[in-house]
């Protein structure tokens, strides 16, 4: 969902360069807070100048969706750099031995907690298009001694993973950013084993909300602009094959908008 004021390639080049920038400035030490607050705001800006969006930062973005066990056994890095609008590790019901897919993989703090769940004979991959976001990514696996994962750059409308080589994929309010999303969503269905699942986190708008109405209510770099519907979310699943597919609003980002878990399936063969 391109804005009327920018093209799709517009637009993934700003998200690039955002999600550069954030990279960076975690890596001088930034908070998530501060990191998370400017995304939301500053993003808003443009060349005529800065509008006021009202989105309560530390509620509906960043290290808060993730509990003080987690956050123990991780590299501080990785939770200054936690962007996303929810915990899809919490909700992905992860096995031992599983193989799992991070699509948008940031600063890899859902790579190494699902790492840590699915254990040494288990595998986490994480996709990411930042050059930034994946050094930091593989610093933190450093630090935190994980063996089992493996970060990869590209993007997630085209994912460098074969088909049916996942057993669970999840992301953290990244698909919302995305300039095509129907093919993440067959990519997803692509790269799953048949019977495989996905738990992403996202931000999804109430289904009276018209494209502009979500533009208004915050950028397309800040989460907000580029998100779903909950019944596009359910069409475009559907579409490219998945059952079971449903959405849960968890919390509200801004008016009508909200920090949702997005579950399905793709059929057993």
């Amino acid at each position: 969902m391109a804005s009327a004021s920018h093209t799709k390639e517009e637009l993934l080049d700003e998200v690039r360069q955002r999600y550069a920038w954030a990279a960076t400035a975690v890596g001088r030490g930034v908070s998530t807070t501060e990191v998370n607050d400017s995304l939301r705001v500053v993003a808003a800006c443009d060349s005529s100048g800065c509008g006021s969006v009202d989105v309560a930062v530390d509620e509906s973005f960043g290290a808060a969706f993730y509990d003080s066990d987690d956050q123990e056994v991780l590299p501080a890095e990785a939770i200054a750099a936690s962007l996303g609008c929810g915990n899809p590790t919490a909700v992905a019901e992860l096995r031992a031995g599983e193989k799992v897919l991070d699509l948008g993989s940031g600063g890899g703090i859902d790579v190494l907690l699902s790492a840590r769940r699915v254990g040494q004979t288990g595998f986490a991959y994480g996709v990411d298009m930042t050059d930034e976001m994946l050094e930091l990514a593989r610093a933190n696996a450093e630090k935190a001694g994980a063996t089992n994962v493996e970060f990869l750059k590209g993007t997630i409308e085209d994912v460098p993973l074969a088909g049916a080589s996942v057993d669970m994929v999840i992301s953290n309010c990244v698909i919302n950013l995305s300039v095509d999303k129907p093919k993440v969503l067959a990519e997803m269905y692509r790269v799953l084993v048949p019977g495989g699942r996905i738990g992403i986190s996202d931000v999804v708008a109430e289904n009276h909300l018209t494209a502009d109405d979500r533009a208004d209510r915050g950028s397309y770099v800040g989460c907000i602009a580029g998100a779903l519907s909950k019944q596009e979310y359910l069409t475009g699943l559907a579409e490219v094959g998945f059952v079971h597919a449903e959405v849960e609003f968890t919390h509200e980002a801004v008016p009508g908008m909200h920090g949702a878990i997005i579950r399905a399936t793709k059929p057993s063969a």
